[in-house]
């Protein structure tokens, strides 16, 4: 977006209610995430990637090891699996958003950005916001694929409208974190490689592949304590029935981490990036 199309879009040049207002930081996130959401479904492989392959992905762990995890654990595999891969899309997809800031950085995007009389923090939580949108599609596909193969809610509607804000919540908070990353690294930072890294290790080691009591006992704590592990049991629980409170703590610890942890150096890291052109 240039400098000309951001005033077009509905920045003007003497905000009525002043930089930092909170009317200010949040109409011109709403601009600005919108703006994000049209960067990104205008990229057709990077859609259908975000929000395709986690779907065959679901179907081919199913059709693979759905039972014999079902034999192991005495319950339909798409339980933990469904949840699994909610997580996996959530956090998958946070890796493109950190490219395209990466990316924008180099080319001198949020440096123009910088310089337009809109709130400082709005670009950054545009970004989030974009996420959490994407992150809501990625679910209700997902759920889609796993009721279709029969996952069910025996729970009932409140608990299923729970469900779905998890993975928002956890992944809105992990989208912070990703972004902190890709705003304090030079460019062309290998980001895939390092992202992909660490969540194809919480991916593997978790409750939605197998049972926690069945990885060795030294490994139990780390699996039931790692990040994606207490979604996905949260998310079971809300959907098939099960303890919830532990869980939703451990989510809510696991959020304010990753948040807590990156606002700051996000903010600082985005104004560094943007004023070093």
């Amino acid at each position: 977006m240039s400098v000309d199309a951001a005033h077009a879009a509905g920045f003007k040049a003497e905000p009525a209610h002043g930089e930092g207002s909170l009317r200010t930081w949040l109409e011109n996130s709403r601009v600005l995430a919108w703006r994000q959401l049209l960067v990104y479904v205008r990229n057709v492989p990077t859609v259908l990637q975000s929000l395709i392959i986690p779907a065959v992905s679901l179907v081919l762990i199913k059709v693979v090891l759905g039972d014999a995890v079902g034999d192991a654990t005495g319950q339909d595999s798409l339980y933990g699996t469904v949840p699994l891969m909610i997580l996996v899309g959530a956090m998958g997809g946070s890796m493109v958003s950190a490219i395209r800031l990466n990316k924008e950085r180099s080319t001198g995007l949020l440096a123009r950005l910088y310089v337009l009389p809109i709130n400082r923090a709005a670009d950054l939580t545009s970004r989030v916001v974009a996420e959490a949108v994407r992150i809501l599609v990625v679910t209700l596909i997902l759920l889609a694929v796993g009721s279709a193969m029969g996952f069910r809610f025996s729970e009932g509607l409140p608990a299923a409208i729970a469900l779905i804000a998890v993975p928002l919540l956890f992944g809105s908070a992990y989208a912070v974190f990703v972004l902190a990353i890709a705003v304090n690294s030079p460019a062309g930072a290998p980001l895939v490689q390092y992202l992909g890294l660490l969540m194809n290790v919480l991916m593997f080691f978790n409750s939605g592949f197998s049972p926690i009591d069945a990885y060795p006992g030294w490994l139990q704590p780390i699996v039931a304590n790692q990040p994606m592990t207490p979604g996905i049991d949260l998310m079971r629980s809300l959907a098939a029935g099960g303890p919830i409170t532990v869980n939703l703590i451990k989510v809510l610890i696991w959020a304010a981490i990753f948040v807590g942890a990156s606002i700051y150096p996000a903010l600082v890291g985005y104004r560094k990036a943007a004023t070093s052109r």
